[in-house]
Order: structure tokens, then sequence, then C-alpha cells
């Protein structure tokens, strides 16, 4: 079970997450904190006093903006230690899911928290708990020499996915996510946010790449932010000139440049 800390400046934020926490039953304990020096005081106790002691701390549930340091300022500091817990972002924000996943971050849960989504990135922690304890040489056992993996490296998945599945990284766990699964993509950067049912995931894969990738599986263009899954667009709208769809409760802008084209494919679509 896990020990966590919890650490927002905004007490209702803050209360909220405990509450959600402590009603997991995967969750051992959790404790909170309003800022971030309070945080990293905490930790370095749990820190020093080594992951057997009732101090530790396996995961910390952590918000970006607050006063003072932020949560990245505290996880670049965490970063540093051979043996950190786990950290999950917490936010209200999505423009930092990059800098959170290079980071090491485990997940990336914005807000309002779902207790639904809190519970999935606790998932992800009991996981990534799981492999670390397997990994921890045990007693008598010299350990492997620390250090970052090297550029480029990455662990390596047990099987290849397959054409309808893409493999996702989340804190050096590999999963495979089916592509029928994915009712959208977001562009960030080099980088492609996938939407799902479930939640979503950050991939290494620029949108431009995916598009080609995905042509064949129904998946669209509709703006230069947004690749679509036709069967997933439940509305199509124009008004003042202006189109949009919507894809489940999210509403995307379509270009123009690709309006036309989206309105012919639906039609099409619905002619059968």
């Amino acid at each position: 079970m896990l020990r966590a800390l919890a650490v927002d400046d905004e007490k209702p934020a803050l209360e909220e997450l405990l509450y959600l926490l402590r009603a997991d039953p995967r969750v051992r304990s959790a404790e909170g904190a309003n800022d971030a020096t309070g945080a990293l005081r905490r930790i370095g106790r749990a820190l020093e006093a080594g992951p057997d002691s009732p101090d530790a701390i396996d995961v910390v549930f952590l918000d970006i903006h607050m006063a003072g340091l932020t949560g990245l300022d505290v996880a670049r500091l965490l970063s540093g230690f051979a043996r950190p817990p786990h950290l999950v972002f917490v936010t209200a924000h999505e423009g930092f899911a990059v800098q959170a996943f290079d980071l090491k971050a485990v997940d990336y849960v914005l807000k309002p928290v779902r207790r639904e989504r809190l519970a999935e990135a606790v998932r992800r922690v009991c996981d990534q708990h799981v492999q670390h304890a397997r990994q921890a040489p045990g007693p008598g056992t010299a350990a492997e020499p620390a250090g970052p993996p090297a550029p480029g490296a990455a662990r390596i998945p047990a099987q290849p996915p397959a054409d309808g599945q893409i493999a996702v990284e989340l804190g050096g766990v590999t999963r495979f996510v089916p592509v029928d699964d994915i009712a959208y993509a977001e562009a960030q950067g080099d980088y492609a946010r996938l939407h799902t049912a479930a939640g979503s995931h950050l991939v290494r894969i620029p949108l431009s790449t995916l598009e080609e990738r995905w042509a064949a599986r129904g998946f669209v263009r509709i703006h230069r932010r947004h690749l679509v899954a036709l069967a997933r667009i439940d509305e199509l709208r124009v008004d003042a000139g202006a189109t949009t769809v919507r894809v489940g409760a999210a509403e995307l802008a379509v270009s123009r440049r690709h309006a036309r084209e989206l309105r012919d494919l639906l039609l099409r679509r619905a002619r059968g």
C-alpha cells in the first residue's frame, strides 16, 4: 500500500485531494503540505529515514503553480536523489505535461480531479512501485551502478505493439493502447496527447506522423492541433462562419482549410 504526500497551496483543492486519496484502499496514508518548502522538508525527512521507515513516502501528488517554488522546481530537486518518491502532477494547466514527463512523472492529472482519473493515477503508481521493488537489490546483492540511462535508451517491451495499438510510456512502464480507443489526438510540440474515454496519454510522436499512420483507420486532420477519429465525431456545428465538432465532452475547432473536406466526409459516412 502507498504512503502519499499531497502538495497544493489552495486549501480546498488540497482537502479534496486528500479526501480522495484516503478513500482509495491502495493508499495506506495520505499527508498534506500547503507549499513546496514544507513538502521538501517532509520528503527530506522521508529520504533520510529510508523506504522501510514509518516516515517513508512512496508518492507525491504535486500541484505546479504554487507560491515560491513551483511543483516543477520540486521535481527537479528530487531528481538528484537516487531513490526519490514517485511523482504525479495534479494541476489545472495542460501546458506543462512535456516538462512533467521529462522529469519522470508517473502521471499528469488535470483539475478538477475526478475520482476515476485519480484512481487510474494511483494504479499506475502501484504498478511502478511494484516494478521498482522487484528491481531493488536484495540483502547481500550488489546494486547496479547508479546513474541516468544513456540518451535515447528505453525499456524494451516484451512484445511489440500490433498495428492496432500504440505503445505509451508512463514512468518507465510501457502500455499498449488500442488505436480504436482513441477519440482524438492533440499536438503538443513534438509530442501528441492521445485522448481516450479513460484518460489521456502523452507520446513522443508528432501529430503529422500519426496523421500518416492512422489515415487508413479513419483519423482525419481537422486543425493544425487536432487529429480526430471520424467515427467519434458526435456533432458538427457551424456558427458565424466558425466550424466546430463535438467529440464526447470535448468541443474542437475545425480550421477553414479542413472544414469543407470534413463536412463531405461526414456526409458520405452518414449515407453509407
